[in-house]
């Protein structure tokens, strides 16, 4: 089973996110309260797994859940290999659709600047928010077969 290790947040873009309690997801916004929700992008939400950052913790950087600026961090799900339009469930009530796999760092994050490299640009996940509801950490996360996930 699939897990959410931290929900992250941030009030400033481009730096690493502070993991919370409980994040509260808005359809068709993101996480209320980040600085990367918004109605009008398909990058509403960003996940990394903890397969990911360990391998930077292999190179010796002391890293965790949020450093990548992600707000989701999950275990036990292949979230970079998943198809752009595949849908995800976290927490039983949010609904997430993948939306793009990687991105492009044109400013180059506080962690890139830090040590010189940056995980995010090939396996950062991004996704909108399809049904909103509340994520905490230790909730599931799994791929979407059927309802709630076919809204």
């Amino acid at each position: 089973m699939a897990n959410i290790i931290a929900v992250c947040s941030s009030r400033k873009k481009g730096t690493r996110k502070t993991p919370i309690t409980e994040g509260v997801f808005k359809e068709e916004f993101g996480l209320v309260g980040d600085a990367h929700a918004d109605c009008c992008t398909h990058r509403q939400v960003s996940l990394l797994a903890t397969e990911s950052i360990a391998k930077m913790r292999q190179l010796g950087l002391d890293v965790g859940p949020g450093d990548f600026a992600e707000n989701l961090t999950t275990e036990g799900l292949d979230v970079v290999s998943l198809p752009i339009g595949t849908r995800v469930s976290a927490g039983g009530e949010v609904v997430l659709e993948i939306t793009q796999i990687g991105k492009e760092c044109h400013t180059r994050c506080a962690i890139f600047k830090q040590v010189g490299q940056c995980i995010m640009p090939e396996e950062g996940v991004f996704a909108r928010v399809i049904n909103g509801g509340v994520v905490k950490a230790g909730d599931s996360i799994e791929v979407c077969a059927a309802p709630p996930c076919d809204i």
